[in-house]
């Protein structure tokens, strides 16, 4: 595609996501399906583009100002992903003169707000947290997010797909936490692959892997994922069973539970059995009150630990909705902790960063059932030899301790779990 057009396609793909009226991810596919003439590197360019505008986007608004021409052009000048050269044959050399100016700013001389571009409500409960470590969190949040596989441990061993990934020209290093999890640098095309296709991996981040490994679902029991979604934990979950037990995947969602089916029958599985629910209270799932042995609530949350794949999320939330969102939350695992009989475990997970979606709705719960036993979530993940589990816990108030991942410190998304046991 020439440089101008291509220009003009990444500005029209700025312009419709900063609208914020869909998640980018929808936009970006939905341009690519009305586009069908686009090549690889021209998906590429397009879609870096809005993602580096998204991540930058209030140092980029700053900067936008002094140039001239619509906005949205100005905004995927300014985040443009890919060569220089390539850009600048696109440019007014008006445009060029402004852009040597822009890139002449040091970043260092900045307001903080145009160096860690969140939103103001999101960064003082972030600095409470982290302190010193705001800004390397900020610097990881900005760089997006690597590839992590998990080996689908009822037909394949990790070394083994490990190689078989060599063979096909793709490094993948294990995973320092998780010992189903592989690492890869950069973004291969998998799923032509003859492993994937046979189901000996499935795309999914370490964080997510250890939330499945802390329910620790054993041979023949009735387990429940709450918020299945598209099912990566679920089919993690089966695999720890050795596809014996039952395995219900509730959602309230059907077109999300649709995306399990072929990744399910890719799996082997054949315990799992996806079900769409009204909401937390269906008659679905009262008839399994006090029946079941482990229950994990993937609560929907604000999904702030997958902003280095998502930055479109941060200009998407806002303090109310994460309120609405707290009551939510504290609502589905009420619900979900009475299908669990006595001796039965409980997780409670999120994808969120902040203790209001996390620490604070868990010690709300353990206050309020005192059946239910907190569990360290450290010496969960000891006894599953996970090396360096406490390195990946932190403690409550109430001296619990709870997974806590950071995408600074464990090169994850970010992750919250809590663990009970039912008395």
């Amino acid at each position: 595609m020439h440089p101008k057009a291509l220009l003009d396609a990444c500005s029209e793909l700025v312009r419709l996501s900063l609208k914020f009226d869909h998640p980018t991810d929808a936009i970006v596919s939905r341009f690519f399906r009305d586009n069908r003439a686009l090549g690889p590197r021209e998906r590429a360019t397009l879609s870096g583009t809005v993602y580096n505008v998204l991540r930058q986007k209030l140092l980029f608004d700053h900067c936008a100002p002094s140039g001239s021409g619509p906005k949205e052009r100005r905004l995927a000048i300014l985040g443009f992903f890919g060569p220089g050269d390539f850009l600048r044959s696109a440019l007014s050399e008006h445009e060029k003169s402004w852009l040597d100016q822009c890139e002449k700013i040091n970043t260092a001389d900045l307001m903080e707000r145009h160096r860690h571009n969140l939103p103001e409500w999101l960064v003082q409960p972030l600095k409470d947290q982290l302190g010193a470590e705001f800004w390397p969190l900020v610097q990881s949040l900005n760089q997006g997010a690597g590839l992590d596989l998990r080996v689908n441990a009822l037909n394949a061993k990790r070394a083994d797909v490990q190689k078989e990934l060599a063979q096909a020209g793709i490094k993948a290093v294990p995973t320092p936490y998780s010992p189903f999890g592989l690492r890869i640098a950069g973004k291969p095309v998998l799923n032509q692959l003859d492993a994937f296709t046979r189901g000996a991996f499935e795309v999914q981040d370490e964080g997510s892997q250890l939330l499945a490994l802390l329910l620790d679902a054993k041979r023949g029991e009735m387990v429940v994922d709450f918020c299945a979604g598209a099912g990566g934990k679920t089919l993690a979950i089966g695999a720890a069973m050795r596809n014996t037990g039952r395995l219900y995947a509730f959602d309230t969602s059907a077109h999300r539970l649709d995306a399990l089916k072929p990744r399910l029958a890719r799996s082997g599985l054949s315990n799992v059995h996806p079900a769409a629910i009204a909401h937390e209270r269906d008659d679905r799932v009262k008839r399994l009150a006090g029946k079941i042995d482990r229950v994990l609530v993937d609560a929907p949350c604000s999904g702030l630990g997958t902003l280095r794949r998502n930055p479109d999320l941060k200009w998407r939330q806002n303090p109310t909705l994460l309120e609405q969102m707290a009551v939510t939350q504290a609502a589905i695992l009420q619900s979900a902790s009475r299908l669990l009989k006595p001796g039965g475990r409980l997780v409670y997970a999120t994808c969120s960063l902040l203790v209001q979606e996390n620490e604070a709705v868990a010690q709300a719960f353990s206050e309020a059932n005192k059946d239910f036993m907190p569990l360290d979530a450290a010496d969960v993940l000891s006894g599953l030899k996970i090396e360096a589990s406490a390195a990946i816990c932190s403690g409550g108030d109430n001296g619990q301790r709870y997974l806590r991942l950071w995408p600074h410190r464990h090169h994850t998304d970010g992750f919250f779990a809590a663990v009970w046991q039912r008395a």
